[in-house]
Formats: structure tokens, C-alpha cells, sequence
């Protein structure tokens, strides 16, 4: 069995409540790199970008999330696609104003409302990851070794098991759990 759980909880409370399984911290700060390259901030680099963009890639999944953003004071960031320092991904509202949504490629005039841009944009960008990446195949066929003896914990920063929930941020390692159970979600 897959658990997702929050990584700012107690590790002490998470291996109570999962007693003998395997805890694995999949976000950029993990200090496993079996985790750490599962995460949507680790750039593996060659990333297509989805619709209208062409050959163009980029290092990592939130590097595309990010640079698609379109704000009322800022369009995409072409600059963000080839950031490989997991460090300053986040465009904020603070700095750049409200969110109109994702533009739906590099070469696109289509702007994305967030519901459609998860589905369009993030999703099938992590799958491509999931699917493609020779390190990130490698550490999913350990977690499903692993899941043949004993559970496996996932620490992720959000928790989201509905990822079509729109109050809550996606959780990249619920993705993972629902690609390793066969139902990951269909653009």
C-alpha cells in the first residue's frame, strides 16, 4: 500500500502510524535522491513543453508550470524553462499581480484557466517524467519492489488526493501513488 503524508508532520508520528514502512520524501529538499528525482523541481533537462511550443524544453516540471503563468503584470518567462538550480521557480502574485492563467505553449494565444491548465499542462508533463526519465524509471521500479514486502510512505509538501480538488495545490507525489496503482489521471 502507497500512503502519501505531509512532510512538515512528525516523522515519529508518520512510522507510528505506518509501522515498518518505507518513507521516501519526494520534494526538492529530500535528502534521498531516490526521492529527490521525483520531484516536479529536479531538473533532469529535455523536458518537452506541452502544446503549441514546438522543440522547445526545459529543464523541469515546475520550471514549464511556472513559466506558462500569465499575469496581469507579466507573460510567460522563457528564462524560467532553463532554470536547473531547483532554487527561484515560484512567480508570485505579490510581484508580478493576479494570475490570468497558463498560456497553453510557448508559440500559443490560448490562456488556460487553472483547472484546464493542470490537466493540459502539469499532468501530462510529470507523466512524461514518470514515463521517460532513465533515473525516475529506476526509482519507481525500487518503490514497487519495495511495496512487494511492505508499505511506502510518501512525503510530499501538499496533500491533495483529489488532484481534480481546485481549493488545493496539486500533490506530485499523489501522481505518483495513482501512476504506480494504474490510474493515473487522463488529460
Amino acid at each position: 500500500m502507497i500512503v502519501v503524508a505531509n512532510k512538515k508532520r512528525k516523522i515519529e508520528k508518520i512510522k507510528e502510524e505506518n509501522p515498518g514502512a518505507y518513507i521516501l520524501d519526494v520534494t526538492s529538499s529530500s535528502e534521498q535522491h531516490d526521492g529527490k528525482i521525483l520531484s516536479p523541481f529536479y531538473p533532469h533537462g529535455r523536458i518537452p513543453i506541452p502544446g503549441e511550443s514546438k522543440t522547445v524544453t526545459a529543464t523541469c516540471v515546475e520550471a514549464i508550470w511556472q513559466g506558462l503563468k500569465v499575469f496581469e503584470n507579466d507573460g510567460i518567462d522563457l528564462a524560467m524553462f532553463r532554470n536547473d538550480t531547483m532554487k527561484n521557480i515560484k512567480r508570485t502574485v505579490r510581484k508580478f499581480g493576479k494570475p490570468l492563467g497558463h498560456q497553453y505553449g510557448v508559440f500559443s494565444k490560448t490562456l488556460l484557466n487553472y483547472e484546464d491548465a493542470k490537466r493540459l499542462i502539469y499532468i501530462p508533463t510529470y507523466k512524461y517524467v514518470l514515463e521517460n526519465v532513465p533515473s525516475v524509471i529506476r526509482s519507481l521500479d525500487k518503490i514497487r519492489m519495495l511495496l512487494e514486502t511492505q508499505d511506502v510512505v510518501l512525503l510530499d509538501y501538499n496533500l491533495n488526493p483529489d488532484n481534480a480538488d481546485k481549493s488545493k495545490p496539486l500533490s506530485h507525489a499523489e501522481l505518483i501513488k495513482m501512476y504506480l496503482e494504474g490510474r493515473y489521471p487522463e488529460e
